[in-house]
């Protein structure tokens, strides 16, 4: 629309012409939003509100007098606030870039003077130290032309052909290769015991894998030699079932013709043994019994012979006497007792054979006939002793 004027996001808009801006600024300021503007009357300039940005360049000499050369860049912009957009615009309106060009050599003095004050060492070893430093002397300094810096960055430091910070640097250079050697030795070792490792891994898994094979080589040769054993040792079993039936059915016939044999032969033999023992016991019970009555008959007709032959005994008994010299001393009754005498003996003698004749012939005992009649011997004084 004609005469409305709207600035970018990243730029203010300053109207000059007509009445005054705020506190006294010869211009007013418009950002974020549009604003109608009288053509001729009144006049639209804008101010860019972006980030810039300034490399600086400079050869420094630190407390030690070692000169160095420093190189850093600025990022720096113009403040938002109302004071500071007035501050830049006066300043760089006309001519913007030269915004960069001024910020850059006053951060040059500003790095000038805070390395002077500073080692080498602390230079080096402390930049960003070195950059918040000079950010704070700075920043009073930006803030009256309008700008406000974001960061600054130490891109590099330089000794020349001095060879200060290389030679600084040697010790750390050694440690460090000497940490890096020590690395390197340490991963080659690592390196050496992990292919040693997997070596070992590997010829494990290879004997594994070997016996394993190897198992199975043999498993596979057993099923073989079994498989090919199947029908030798099925046949060797038959066979031996057949000649175990046959054994069996040879020992059944056996026994069938052991009872057979039993039956025909040995149980008639003894019953015929039996019956033959049964008939001996009956003819040797007959003879003992005839026997018996024989020996009672013979005994009866024994004592009968004894009986008539005792007066002939005594006879001779007496007879013997004749001749023997006897001395009577009690007179008849004297001759009465050796009569007596003679008679008992005799009797005495018949009943001895009686007893030898009743001797059973089984038990070895003999009937003997013979009578032996002993003359007896007297004393001299005329006394008779009887046996």
């Amino acid at each position: 629309m004609f005469g409305y004027r709207v600035p970018a996001p990243d730029e203010a808009m300053l109207i000059s012409g007509g009445r005054r801006g705020l506190g006294g600024a010869p211009f007013r300021v418009v950002t974020g939003h549009g604003k109608f503007v009288l053509p001729i009357l009144r006049k639209t300039r804008f101010l860019t509100l972006a980030m810039c940005e300034a490399e600086v360049a400079e050869t420094c000499v630190t407390r030690q007098g070692i000169s160095l050369t420093v190189k850093a860049v600025i990022a720096f912009k113009v403040g938002n606030d109302h004071e500071s957009i007035v501050n830049a615009g006066q300043r760089f309106l006309s001519d913007q870039d030269q915004m960069a060009v001024l910020t850059g050599r006053i951060f040059a003095g500003h790095l000038r003077a805070i390395i002077g004050s500073m080692t080498v060492e602390e230079i080096v070893t402390e930049r960003q130290k070195l950059a918040t430093e000079v950010l704070e002397t700075s920043k009073t300094e930006m803030a009256k032309i309008g700008l406000t810096v974001d960061s600054l960055q130490i891109q590099s430091i330089d000794d020349g052909d001095t060879g200060y910070i290389e030679a600084m640097s040697a010790p750390h250079r050694a440690a460090i290769q000497r940490q890096a050697q020590i690395a390197q030795a340490q991963a080659t070792q690592a390196a050496v015991e992990a292919q040693q490792v997997a070596a070992r891994n590997q010829a494990e898994y290879a004997r594994q894998t070997a016996v394993v094979q190897a198992d199975y080589s043999a498993q596979v040769d057993r099923a073989q030699a079994q498989a090919a054993q199947a029908g030798p040792l099925a046949q060797a079993h038959a066979q031996q079932e057949v000649i175990a039936a046959q054994t069996e059915l040879a020992l059944r016939a056996a026994e069938l013709r052991q009872q057979q044999l039993v039956a025909e032969i040995v149980k008639p033999a003894e019953a015929e043994a039996e019956r033959i023992r049964t008939l001996a016991a009956a003819e040797a019970e007959r003879m003992r019994i005839q026997a018996a009555a024989a020996a009672s008959h013979d005994r009866v007709a024994l004592d009968r012979m004894l009986i008539d032959q005792l007066p002939q005994i005594v006879k001779e008994a007496a007879n013997g006497l004749a001749g023997a010299n006897v001395n009577v001393l009690n007179g008849a009754d004297g001759l009465g007792e050796i009569a007596a005498g003679l008679v008992g003996q005799g009797l005495t003698i018949l009943d001895s054979v009686r007893k030898n004749l009743r001797a059973d012939p089984e038990d070895g005992g003999s009937p003997s006939n013979a009578v032996e009649v002993r003359r007896p011997q007297g004393p001299a004084d005329g006394r008779v002793d009887l046996d």
